[in-house]
């Protein structure tokens, strides 16, 4: 990695990021800098950081004194990670503000609010060997132009501030935590459901190890519900929305056998996806929640990823549906692009249930305030309340809509080099010779041969009434398989299916 005095006697050493992504290997993915814990020194940690506040100083957004946010999930690399993040913003003339152990989204919503940056450290969905960084503008999340324009910085490093591993050699001094962010944060969820919203129902919360647990069952219990906590853990678990471990299906049905729920939920690490179970303890996959929280909020313009249920064009509730790459920052490009074209009631989702919103909403007088970035509590408050109002189960709301049924799980440990060698072998572009190359491996599965063939993320190809998508995944060395079919049983048949053609590749 680059690392040259910035001149003659100089205190400090010129650090390309473009040259630490590469010595490093921590580098921005679908959302955000990730990497293992033992590549994300201090060192790397604080360039990052720094990084992306030269970024916005370039940009005339930041000021001597601006104030930074900065917060964290619980997995114990945190605290490290978040000291370097403060120490460059101190070195940068900033004022870090400290917002301690709070969701992705509480900090973020509290950024946008009061005009500041913020830095998140946290891995979300990841296994704790991992971590990241997630970065917010005083407008909300950055962009993939900010993201390249962070890359492109050089940044100095106080000369002696790291040891050979790339550690402080002095810690920074550790400040004291506010509460003011997680505050502002409830209250956009208690002014704008009325009180007594949720009376008479009673709610799980799966706690383990989300940073929102205990907010989670604050604000359910202010709105009038009975609420349960359930699993706790003190040792961090990858909880993976898109991909719900069984003991994580299995838990939430023992669950659901043993108390009378209306629903039981949570969210991942970092808890800006959300989880959401009927009253038998089925967890909904978020591109079906995503459609009943639009629908709930009367959304006009909706934007989802290419890998979410085509159940959202077929139920017929939004005047636009927008498909976009995976990833929050093209969902958040794309209901920019609508708020431009006219549209009032902004919203998006993605497969993970994270749900999004572009501009301020008003329902009955009451208003919920935009917040452009994947958030957990609004989807879950959301459903309730279309049940409530339908007079129906959970259950009862998915029956209403198109029977759509998708399903993904992921071979980990895949190196992204070989997943993408793997699409490269079966769509090249020729058209009729991927038509071929495509049946000949998927049409034993199907029964048919290929339809469609969409290549807006991944490889996404539809056969018939079913539904493949293949995409290594932007957040980790996996590869994940998508599948749609008109029973969830052929849903999942299909998926192991195809996970099973992938396994043979792998070897």
């Amino acid at each position: 990695m680059a690392a040259n005095p910035s001149g003659p006697g100089s205190n400090t050493d010129r650090i390309s990021i473009n040259d630490l992504k590469q010595a490093s290997g921590v580098s921005f993915g679908t959302s955000g800098v990730r990497g293992l814990v033992k590549d994300m020194t201090d060192r790397v940690c604080y360039a990052y950081a720094k990084a992306f506040l030269q970024y916005l100083q370039d940009r005339g957004e930041l000021r001597q004194g601006t104030e930074v946010g900065l917060g964290g999930d619980l997995r114990p690399s945190t605290p490290r990670v978040l000291a370097a993040a403060a120490q460059a913003a101190k070195e940068m003339g900033c004022t870090p503000r400290n917002f301690g152990k709070i969701a992705s989204p509480a900090l973020a919503y509290y950024g946008i609010t009061h005009r500041i940056p913020t830095v998140m450290v946290t891995g979300s969905h990841i296994p704790a060997d991992r971590n990241g960084i997630k970065f917010t503008t005083t407008a909300g999340e950055i962009s993939k132009d900010d993201e390249t324009g962070i890359t492109a910085q050089t940044v100095e490093i106080p000369a002696g501030a790291f040891n050979a591993e790339g550690m402080f050699t002095e810690a920074p001094e550790e400040q004291p935590a506010s509460e003011d962010a997680w505050e502002l944060y409830k209250r956009r969820y208690l002014e704008f459901f009325p009180p007594g919203f949720l009376n008479g129902k009673r709610i799980g919360v799966y706690q383990h190890s989300a940073v929102i647990r205990d907010v989670m069952v604050e604000v359910l219990e202010r709105l009038g519900a009975q609420v349960t906590p359930l699993g706790r853990s003190d040792e961090f678990i990858p909880v993976d929305t898109e991909a719900i471990r069984e003991e994580d299906v299995q838990l939430a049905r023992e669950w659901a056998g043993q108390h009378p729920f209306d629903c039981i939920v949570s969210a991942d690490g970092d808890s800006d996806r959300p989880l959401i179970s009927d009253e038998r303890g089925h967890w909904l996959r978020g591109d079906v929640a995503g459609i009943l929280c639009a629908g709930y909020l009367g959304a006009d313009s909706v934007t989802t990823p290419v890998s979410s249920n085509t159940a959202v064009e077929k139920c017929g509730w939004f005047k636009q549906v927008d498909r976009t790459k995976i990833g929050s920052p093209f969902v958040i490009a794309s209901m920019e692009e609508a708020m431009r074209a006219g549209f009032k009631r902004v919203a998006g989702y993605e497969a993970n249930g994270g749900f999004l919103i572009a501009s301020d909403l008003e329902r009955e007088g009451r208003k919920l305030r935009a917040l452009p970035t994947r958030d957990a509590l609004i989807l879950q408050l959301s459903i309730l309340g279309l049940s409530i109002e339908q007079g129906r189960s959970i259950a009862g709301l998915l029956e209403e809509l198109p029977q759509r049924f998708t399903y993904s799980d992921r071979l980990k440990e895949f190196p992204t080099e070989k997943s993408r060698a793997i699409l490269a072998q079966l769509y090249t572009g020729e058209g009729e010779q991927d038509r071929e190359t495509i049946n000949t491996a998927f049409e034993p599965i199907t029964g048919t041969g290929v339809d469609e063939i969409d290549t807006t993320d991944g490889l996404r190809m539809t056969f018939g009434p079913e539904i493949i998508h293949l995409r290594p995944s932007g957040n980790a060395p996996e590869f994940r398989c998508y599948t749609e079919a008109d029973t969830p049983e052929r849903a999942i048949e299909l998926n192991q299916q195809v996970m099973a053609l992938l396994r043979q590749w792998q070897v």
